[in-house]
């Protein structure tokens, strides 16, 4: 028998993303040094841009995961007892559903609970995925995974996906509040499948986030466009070059923008002005690479036990199976 028609809750208050901007743009820009949330990268022409970097042949991690998946989906789902497949950040579902394929052959996968602050994107999912897989109830959660985990649906054993390599975008204390507060929301016994990119040479991370093409670069500049038409701003897009370096210390990509005359932005939208030197840098996103001993004892720390790693062929990526003790 079919499962019901897909179910989306909306969590997100319909101002959210206008008041959530605001905030983040007084408290990044309002104070130095300088910075950005990556999140407001993703408009409809940051998202373009990004699909194109993942088909460009320097970076990596998106084919580097998505093979771990075609080549262990069976073994990850025959690893754990999940009938219920949480994605936080899903989007279009589009690598997982190699994922689902695989749980959805073990005969055990009830429900999928995709997660993701776009409706539109959530809906048009929820229905593909519907026709997809007819026996799997699909609940999708419109919400962000910084404000929502604890809303997850319950009562099944639960697998949360969390791929992409996104965890590497948050700072060493916000992945531990992250980790902290997703645990907080699982029972024991439950799964946290979690993607990770891996440390290697400096001169091949540099390549993959500063492409011969110029599309990171235009992507990450895209950030302050968002800003001049959500908010007012008047960034001149042309007064600012692109900075990607590899932080050796805390090992991970450092990507900004840097001023290259001194000038004042006006922010008429968050009540702001912004004075900038010439030089002055703009961190926009982080991109952590992990160790195996590292990612360990991250996930450790918030009580979850590491049950396998994975990593592709060449080894530059690692999807990381840990249960919650």
């Amino acid at each position: 028998m079919s499962s019901p028609a897909p179910v989306v809750s909306v969590l997100l208050d319909p101002d959210w993303a206008a008041g959530s901007l605001v905030d983040d743009v007084r408290r990044g820009l309002g104070a130095k040094p300088l910075r950005l949330p990556p999140k407001w990268l993703y408009d409809d022409e940051g998202s373009r841009l990004f699909d194109l970097i993942t088909r460009l042949p320097e970076y990596y991690p998106t084919e580097a995961e998505r093979a771990i998946l075609d080549l262990h989906g069976a073994d990850i789902a025959a690893a754990c007892d999940a009938s219920t497949l949480v994605e936080l950040g899903s989007g279009t579902s589009d690598k997982t559903r190699v994922l689902l394929d695989a749980f959805d052959a073990t005969g055990r996968l009830r429900r999928f609970v995709p997660v993701d602050v776009s409706e539109a994107t959530l809906r048009a999912a929820a229905d593909m995925l519907d026709r997809r897989y007819p026996d799997v109830a699909i609940e999708a959660v419109v919400g962000d995974f910084t404000l929502h985990l604890g809303d997850l649906p319950g009562g099944d054993r639960r697998l949360v996906a969390f791929l992409g390599g996104t965890i590497g975008n948050l700072y060493v204390e916000e992945r531990g509040a992250f980790l902290g507060a997703l645990a907080d929301s699982l029972e024991p016994g439950d799964w946290l499948l979690i993607g990770t990119d891996l440390v290697k040479s400096s001169d091949r991370l540099i390549a993959a986030y500063n492409d011969s093409q110029g599309v990171t670069s235009a992507f990450v500049a895209n950030s302050l466009a968002v800003l001049n038409r959500e908010l007012g701003a008047d960034f001149d897009l042309d007064a600012y070059s692109y900075v990607p370096f590899w932080d050796a210390h805390m090992e991970r990509m450092d990507l900004r923008l840097r001023s290259e005359a001194p000038q004042r932005v006006s922010i008429p939208g968050a009540d702001l002005e912004v004075d900038l030197a010439s030089g002055e840098e703009i961190r926009v996103e982080i991109s952590t690479k992990f160790r195996p001993e590292g990612i360990r004892a991250e996930l450790g720390a918030a009580g979850f036990e590491v049950e396998h790693i994975w990593t592709d062929p060449a080894d530059d990526f690692a999807l990381t199976l840990a249960r919650l003790r």
